[in-house]
């Protein structure tokens, strides 16, 4: 069930012009809430803005006092061009946990594909999960792969491979290429968890379909209230129903989504 309570910006990182790293103290939102990377926060930005912005949650912590949750984000509104002022001490409001991340009960290995702001949500599973795993981490340019963020998949992956789209470091293409590549060659996975645009996510499925492996997909789309009460994210299934993005997901089985909507 989800609270709205205060949160303590506990640091401000910023990482390139649009993009920064906020860690929050969180109350006991991991410990008691059981919050995890994949879910969201939704923060009120400001007096002005009449809806939250929804934030994906990259990296969770117990702590003392409080438990500590990073944020990382692109600003892309006003909304997020004002939580990219906050500073070191300052009170944001926010309602969490909300959404559902990816399941990954099941013992095995794993595949993990981010694309661009895709990627944070899967740091988590980067560094904790149990079970064994590799990243595929896709970026537009060299400058946009932030080594604060890469290096924590090459320490904890059993391989890292990075691509992006100019070239400019690692493989140059779309993260779906590299995943065909690593599929035609060892479909042993428990299942893929990607995390990404939707025309990534689209890709990447079909490749999972075609080779056998299940995958799991965490959708984008713009939410308002984040509880399910309006229809501002609502995605439409293969079974014709429309689900809430914000509220059964952003987490889909890939098999579910009409992707051709």
């Amino acid at each position: 069930m989800p609270v709205q309570q205060l949160c303590t910006v506990a640091s401000m990182t910023q990482l390139d012009a649009s993009t920064w790293w906020m860690v929050l103290e969180a109350g006991k939102l991991v410990e008691q809430r059981g919050l995890r990377g994949g879910q969201f926060l939704h923060i009120k930005c400001g007096d002005g803005q009449l809806l939250r912005r929804p934030i994906s949650v990259a990296v969770t912590g117990w702590d003392e006092p409080e438990d500590l949750v990073t944020l990382i984000f692109e600003v892309r509104g006003e909304g997020t061009r004002w939580l990219s002022q906050r500073k070191v001490g300052d009170k944001l409001d926010v309602l969490g946990p909300l959404g559902n991340g990816f399941d990954v009960s099941r013992e095995g290995r794993y595949l993990l594909v981010g694309g661009g702001i895709g990627v944070p949500p899967l740091i988590e599973y980067g560094e904790a999960l149990k079970w064994p795993r590799v990243a595929v981490l896709g970026f537009r340019t060299k400058d946009k792969a932030f080594p604060a963020v890469t290096s924590r998949f090459e320490e904890h992956c059993e391989q890292t491979f990075i691509c992006t789209n100019d070239g400019t470091l690692g493989r140059h293409g779309l993260v779906d290429d590299q995943v065909r590549d690593i599929l035609a060659k060892d479909k042993n996975f428990t299942a893929i968890l990607a995390c990404g645009p939707r025309p990534m996510l689209k890709s990447v499925a079909k490749a999972a379909a075609e080779f056998g492996v299940p995958c799991q997909v965490s959708m984008e789309e713009r939410m308002g209230c984040g509880v399910g009460a309006c229809l501002v994210c609502a995605t439409p299934m293969k079974d014709g129903t429309m689900k809430h993005v914000c509220k059964d997901g952003p987490v889909f089985n890939a098999e579910e989504v009409d992707w051709d909507a």
